[in-house]
């Protein structure tokens, strides 16, 4: 192990006990550190209201934070689980509820749009999300967590529930997926 990882594990562990014993900064730390990917995380994956989703997130992390033991890769897989969790239940509750949206006159399928408007569109966040969103879920929430949430393929086979050797052969297939689209 390098010095610079030593000293970073040693950080990690420091803010961690402070966050356990109730350091507002320690948590306030472990939430910078965290919370972009894990918004980024539920962004990618359809959370209608992510930075809410984010916050319970973090509200279960602390909760549970004194039985906690592990470095900082085992925190990024143990908070990734949460979200994973939490965005599941988010998705079952609107899928019995039904969705409703509210009318936005600039996405009116009546209206028609400028080349300008297109281009845009195509190149846009949404045109992203609408690649991923052709993927098969499995493949799906293997890419987003590999790539929007940074998580290495043992920590996504934790999150998921899946063997480290299934997660690279999901991931295998949907860069072979993507290739083809693109």
């Amino acid at each position: 192990m390098s010095e610079n990882s030593t000293v970073g594990a040693d950080a990690f562990a420091s803010v961690l006990a402070a966050a356990q014993a109730g350091a507002s900064w320690a948590c306030t730390q472990l939430w910078n550190d965290h919370a972009p990917s894990v918004a980024a995380f539920l962004r990618a994956r359809g959370s209608r209201e992510p930075d809410d989703l984010t916050s319970e997130v973090f509200l279960t992390v602390f909760s549970r934070l004194g039985s906690f033991a592990g470095d900082a890769a085992a925190f990024r897989s143990f908070v990734f689980s949460i979200a994973h969790r939490r965005l599941v239940d988010e998705l079952r509750m609107r899928g019995r509820r039904g969705e409703t949206v509210e009318l936005d006159p600039a996405e009116d399928p009546r209206r028609a749009s400028s080349a300008e408007d297109d281009a845009a569109r195509r190149l846009g966040d949404h045109h992203v999300l609408a690649v991923l969103n052709a993927l098969p879920v499995d493949q799906r929430d293997v890419m987003v967590l590999r790539i929007v949430a940074d998580l290495t393929v043992e920590q996504v086979a934790e999150v998921l529930g899946k063997r480290a050797g299934a997660v690279k052969a999901l991931q295998r297939r949907a860069i072979e997926r993507l290739r083809k689209n693109l």
